[in-house]
């Protein structure tokens, strides 16, 4: 369990490069290495732990909304409001594969476990599975449930989930083909399963986060103190899940106790919306980027 000294609330470090707002921020699987993507149209990958940029990677026509590593360190996706899912190689730095067949810009992007199916989720009210083995720019899948925008996405072994605009968070459960859902009190604009895997915590635009169970859909616990009204604003879960965290749109970041649901921290990170964060796949090392363009590595004191 964390106890307070191991709160992530020291900035430690900044990784500058992006020109404008960084619209996400995501640790790889291990946690060695992070990808940043900007509206400046690029993805970059970082060092966190030492703040070298690595490699910078161009190839969208509009902003990049969101990335995601695969286990391996190899490769890499991105998604884009152009319209665009890019499968990239880490190392060229070039495209293995691009996907368009989003009718609207692209807001996320998850891989399974494997590294094998990707999800997309769009402004179109659609999320996509994209089979990465297959030579195939065509999705396998799409679920078409939601009424209005999907700004993000999960997967979890067999599940998917999305957050979707029209106030609902739903769990496809692939190998059942069978879909839960529920409805929250306001547009939902982040989810994600706790890494144990028994529960969901969405963020919603009346600046709330809610933990519920993954299950029966209960609500288990709310946490407020962050203003969340406007803007998709990341809510994330430390790797033991003991504490949440909750960016905000006057600059700062929140931290509550999960099962307490105590607030722990409240600092300021920057004077703009703090619209993504990663939480470290094992230790206790936060990052979080805003649309001030800011992006910083947070430690214990």
């Amino acid at each position: 369990m964390a106890t307070s000294g191991d709160r992530p609330t020291k900035c430690v470090g900044t990784l500058d490069g992006h020109v404008g707002p960084v619209m996400a921020v995501r640790f790889n699987v291990d946690g060695q290495y992070c990808l940043t993507c900007g509206k400046d149209r690029l993805v970059k990958l970082w060092n966190p732990h030492t703040q070298m940029l690595i490699k910078t990677y161009q190839g969208h026509g509009f902003e990049v909304n969101d990335a995601c590593a695969s286990p391996g360190n190899s490769t890499f996706l991105s998604c884009s409001a152009d319209k665009m899912v890019i499968y990239w190689d880490v190392a060229s730095g070039k495209p293995i594969r691009k996907y368009r067949a989003h009718g609207q810009r692209i807001n996320c992007i998850r891989l399974n476990e494997e590294g094998t199916v990707a999800v997309s989720g769009s402004y179109d009210a659609t999320a996509k599975l994209w089979d990465l083995r297959s030579s195939s720019r065509e999705p396998i899948q799409t679920l078409s449930e939601a009424k209005d925008s999907i700004p993000a996405v999960d997967v979890s072994d067999h599940e998917i989930l999305t957050a979707a605009v029209d106030g609902h968070v739903r769990r496809y459960d692939i190998r059942m083909g069978r879909m839960y859902q529920d409805r929250l009190s306001d547009a939902v604009t982040s989810a994600r399963f706790s890494n144990d895997n028994n529960c969901i915590l969405a963020a919603t635009l009346d600046s709330n986060i809610r933990l519920l169970d993954k299950d029966d859909g209960k609500m288990l616990a709310r946490y407020e103190g962050h203003k969340n009204t406007d803007y998709k604003v990341d809510c994330t879960l430390s790797f033991d899940d003991a504490v949440v965290v909750g960016g905000s749109e006057d600059g700062r970041i929140v931290m509550w106790d999960l099962v307490k649901k105590t607030m722990l921290a409240d600092f300021k990170a920057d004077s703009s919306v703090i619209c993504s964060l990663a939480y470290h796949p094992s230790k206790h090392l936060l990052l979080s980027a805003s649309t001030g363009g800011k992006v910083q590595v947070w430690a214990p004191p």
